[in-house]
């Protein structure tokens, strides 16, 4: 009997929240897409609970953010070491805060998605071999004992920190460890903290607690003192006690169902791209808890790739758009993982003299608006940039924020309402053309572009012609562009008409 095979556009290692997406919005474009999970049954283990501003904006796109909120706890303000508060509330987003939800929560969102789109989710499908070739992959796996083949034009793998795909592209992950000992455990507590979590630091250690939303809190603690191996089991009062010293109390701490040890490494792959292979999230990228930024920066990676593989698969441009995946997002990792490291290795300052400028730094963070600002922008996604053309519009390569839209003419009788913000115009998965005038010589790529005004035509973008791509960012635009720079534009980005 020979092995199975099967054939597709797209094959993604790895059904987490970075895999799912990708494989949502690839299926949401009409191609063929399998997924291969290791693990056999859908995990509710829960690694990250902090949803950013800007994935929240990404998962607006897709018309799961609403939902997912209604299922977490807003955060608008964020303690640094007991010292300084980090103001989210005045971030220029419709999600002025970080939602704390667990992943598992965000991951079933993606996976309904992925799989009401039409994609094939093959779980207990372990990789043991990848070959590629100028057409293609082909993965290797073992599914039920059995051993089977995929091909696919393209292979991409989210399978995590310990990727396999990684592996067995013969890639270096570069990086070092930067803390040991963390401990993980699933508690119950007796009083809540007033803002639903808590967080602090003293001289020997760090405490977080962080809701699921059901009762139970998740609590990573850390004591310098009370070093113990991966894996390890900790006792309560262990944790307890350092909750105690670090947080000011333990909150009754009680009724533990889960708990371990780990250590937190910070590495990054120096090439997303072999040839017809990618990496994306945590097998591209790993650093520590801090800033809540891993889960993250794997949901934008995904965006960014997807609309790239989508638009190279269809013939609406050549491969040299995917080489832009890692010139777009090797950066932002790398940004990840200079502002995560930054974070851990202050908070777990040994020396009396770290210590002291760790506590004047936050102060004076604290009473600085700009600093505050520029950070707050940082950790939630929304001030990140892609390089831009020098001779270029101020606004390409910028996230545009949710703008207000109308519709550039009156909608026929019985055709769906015309969007009234940018991210409901980019769920269709198309880029968005903005501008305040007709734009005829758009016409000939109505089939995947959407057109609209801004609601305000007297706002900043009154003279200006704005084209957004499929991830929400400036692709390109022009004050007052002629019917051939438009056109021109359009070809560049949209493929020929």
């Amino acid at each position: 009997m020979s092995e199975k095979q099967t054939v597709t556009d797209v094959i993604v290692v790895g059904a987490g929240p970075t895999g799912l997406l990708l494989a949502g919005d690839l299926a949401a474009a009409g191609l063929d897409v399998t997924v291969l999970e290791k693990r056999a049954a859908e995990s509710n283990l829960t690694r990250a609970f902090a949803v950013h501003a800007r994935s929240l904006e990404l998962l607006d796109a897709r018309g799961l953010a609403d939902e997912l909120i209604t299922d977490g706890r807003p955060v608008t303000s964020l303690n640094a070491f007991n010292r300084a508060r980090i103001d989210l509330g005045s971030l220029p987003t419709r999600f002025p805060f970080v939602l704390m939800t667990p992943q598992y929560r965000t991951e079933q969102l993606l996976l309904d998605r992925a799989v009401k789109a039409g994609a094939r989710i093959l779980r207990g499908a372990e990789v043991t071999g990848l070959h590629q070739d100028a057409e293609g992959v082909t993965v290797e796996t073992v599914e039920d004992g059995a051993a089977a083949t995929h091909r696919a034009r393209y292979a991409v793998g989210a399978d995590g920190v310990h990727s396999t795909v990684r592996d067995l592209l013969g890639l270096p992950f570069p990086g070092e460890s930067v803390v040991d000992s963390m401990l993980l455990a699933d508690v119950r507590l007796e009083r809540d903290p007033d803002d639903g979590l808590a967080a602090g630091a003293d001289e020997d250690g760090l405490a977080l607690l962080v809701p699921f939303g059901d009762g139970w809190y998740r609590v990573l603690a850390w004591d310098r003192n009370e070093q113990l191996p991966d894996g390890a089991v900790p006792e309560l009062d262990l944790i307890a006690a350092i909750a105690r010293r670090a947080l000011g109390e333990d909150y009754g701490l009680h009724d533990v169902r889960w708990s371990s040890t780990f250590h937190s490494d910070e590495r990054q792959v120096p090439d997303y791209r072999s040839g017809r292979v990618f990496l994306a999230g945590d097998a591209a990228h790993c650093h520590s808890p801090a800033g809540g930024l891993g889960m993250n920066t794997g949901l934008q990676d995904a965006a960014n790739l997807s609309w790239k593989l989508a638009a190279v698969l269809r013939g609406r441009a050549t491969d040299a758009l995917l080489d832009s995946y890692q010139a777009e997002r090797h950066p932002v990792g790398r940004a990840a993982l200079r502002v995560s490291g930054a974070m851990i290795r202050v908070a777990v300052a040994q020396s009396a003299a770290t210590r002291a400028l760790r506590g004047a730094l936050v102060s004076v963070a604290g009473h600085l608006d700009t600093l505050v600002e520029r950070g707050a922008r940082t950790v939630s996604g929304i001030g990140i940039a892609y390089p831009a053309p020098k001779d270029a519009h101020p606004l390409v390569g910028k996230r545009v924020p949710d703008l207000r839209l109308t519709a550039l003419e009156q909608p026929r009788e019985g055709a769906p309402a015309a969007p009234e913000r940018l991210y409901e115009a980019l769920r269709a998965g198309r880029f968005v053309l903005v501008s305040n005038d007709e734009v005829a010589a758009a016409d000939p790529w109505a089939d995947r572009l959407v057109t609209a005004a801004p609601a305000d035509p007297h706002g900043k973008l009154r003279d200006t012609v704005l084209l957004i791509r499929p991830d929400g960012y400036a692709a390109w635009a022009a004050v007052d562009p002629g019917a051939g720079e438009l056109r021109a534009a359009l070809t560049e980005w949209l493929g020929e008409a």
